[in-house]
């Protein structure tokens, strides 16, 4: 069977909607979203404005647009013709899931349907670093479908809530991913997916986390030479091959211990270790507690 790290990922993140909402702006605006670094997507309905972000240059996104930020720490958005700086604004609630930014006495020129959620795995940080930082979709509109159905389940009290908001929540985000994926310049590990030579070898490693994989065994997934493919992944990925397949199995170590099914000797056998010594002082080493532990307290670094 063919693995898919993508999607392996954005389910180990276990994601959860927060809330989604229709926001109206009005006039020229400026709002600036600091969430504790939750993920934040949104789709433009009508109009457009600019979204600025840490380390990012400016970017217009247009009515059609779709825009995912899996951790969002400092994002600011604008209209075109944006206020004087520092005339920041809060948005104001209409009624039940409508919001309005702007003054009421001027004319709505963007409509955007905007969702907040959360990453209940403790590994968040981690994977969430192997995704690009903000991810700009054009024109496909089964994100918008995506997210009306989001929208629809967060504002309704149906049997199976949680688990539908949690599937469909996985759908969005790995559509938006692999969509925008060849359209990031940031390395991660959509990037990576996005070259042939690259995701052959990110596919491997999921497949068989457990071999006794070399950058010489990777480069052969890859069909390059050693050298070559060390420095394509290391650029793409934004880590070189190993230190990724480390954090890989690092995070497939903790799921196992937490699910408290598998004794260490077993985790350390699953995630490639030859003995259970092996696998503590590593897992030690990089998490910063042991093994035994990180399964009783069900914590993570």
């Amino acid at each position: 069977m063919t693995v898919d790290p993508l999607a392996e990922i954005v389910t180990l993140l276990q994601p959860s909607a927060s809330f989604s909402k229709l926001v109206e702006y009005a006039g020229r605006w400026r709002i600036r979203r600091d969430v504790e670094g939750k993920p934040v997507y949104f789709a433009v309905l009508e109009g457009e404005c600019r979204v600025i972000a840490a380390n990012q240059p400016p970017i217009v996104v247009r009515a059609g647009d779709f825009v995912l930020s899996p951790s969002t720490s400092d994002q600011t958005i604008e209209s075109v013709d944006a206020p004087p700086h520092g005339m920041d604004m809060l948005p104001v609630e209409l009624g039940e899931g409508r919001f309005r930014v702007g003054r009421p006495d001027t004319p709505v020129n963007l409509r955007m349907q905007v969702g907040l959620c959360s990453f209940a795995s403790p590994d968040a940080a981690l994977l969430v670093s192997l995704l690009p930082a903000m991810v700009v979709v054009r024109d496909e509109p089964r994100l918008a479908t995506l997210m009306h159905l989001v929208g629809d389940e967060t504002r309704r009290s149906r049997p199976g809530r949680e688990l539908v908001l949690e599937r469909l929540l996985e759908v969005l985000l790995i559509e938006a991913l692999r969509c925008g994926a060849d359209a990031s310049s940031v390395p991660s590990l959509a990037r990576g997916l996005s070259d042939e030579r690259v995701a052959a070898a990110l596919r491997a490693m999921h497949a068989k986390p457990a071999r006794g994989w070399t950058v010489v065994d990777l480069a052969a997934e890859a069909a390059m030479s050693r050298s070559a493919f060390f420095v394509r992944f290391s650029r793409l990925v934004g880590l070189p091959p190993m230190e990724y397949l480390l954090a890989w199995r690092m995070a497939l170590a903790k799921r196992l211990l937490r699910s408290r099914e598998f004794a260490i000797p077993q985790v350390a056998d699953r995630v490639g270790y030859g003995s259970a010594s092996t696998f503590s002082t590593a897992f030690a080493r990089y998490v910063g507690m042991p093994p035994a532990r990180y399964a009783r307290d069900g914590t993570a670094s």
